[in-house]
């Protein structure tokens, strides 16, 4: 296993707690992978940084491709145990693809994204919106009734235009292209980004 970089705009933990958090999420990939079990993490062991409540966004890809995205908009459960049950979901069920297999795990991109605080927008036009928006920046959640999608800013890498990204946001979240519903809630979120390549299978 290779640890890569982070990448971050607010920097909130140190570099032993980057690497025990980059270390469980492969560990919940290899459980998801090889006996399809949730991995046990035990939040009363680890240092108070990882002990606290925490939403996170684990991301699979093998060659560039997109392999499972699960994620926690909301900070409910401490972070540790946060990133070892996404990282599991992402690679078990996430619905758009077939579980993980072990075969699969050598070469495989993880990145986890750990969502800053929400901070509520409130524009009154999709073109105000767009003004707000930073671009490459900005995470962005929207919620309208019963509806609910976010884009991490990873996104901007694919959509780097202000209106591209959000009219693929109101697809994801099923709202019709450029309405703008009356009961419409936006927010957006910064992140603190941690990646590596997984380099070997791991134990058969």
């Amino acid at each position: 296993m290779a640890h890569g970089r982070s990448s971050e705009h607010t920097r909130f933990l140190e570099p032993e707690h980057e690497a025990r958090l980059l270390d469980i999420a492969v560990f919940g990939v290899r459980q998801a992978a090889a006996v399809q079990a949730l991995p046990c993490v035990d939040p009363s062991r680890e240092p108070p940084a990882l002990r606290r409540p925490g939403a996170t966004f684990v991301t699979l890809r093998r060659a560039g491709r997109l392999r499972g995205c699960i994620g926690t908009l909301e900070a409910t459960r401490p972070l540790i145990e946060d990133v070892a049950y996404n990282a599991f979901a992402a690679a078990r069920h996430d619905p758009r693809f077939p579980p993980l297999t072990t075969n699969e795990i050598a070469g495989l991109e993880l990145s986890i994204a750990a969502l800053g605080q929400q901070e509520p927008l409130a524009p009154t036009s999709r073109t105000a919106l767009l003004e707000t928006l930073r671009a490459g920046v900005d995470g962005l959640v929207v919620r309208s009734g019963l509806r609910r999608a976010t884009f991490l800013p990873a996104v901007w890498e694919q959509l780097p235009e202000p209106g591209d990204f959000v009219d693929a946001l109101w697809e994801k979240a099923g709202l019709p292209s450029a309405t703008w519903p009356d009961d419409l809630r936006l927010s957006r979120y910064r992140v603190h980004t941690l990646s590596l390549h997984i380099a070997d299978p791991g134990p058969q």
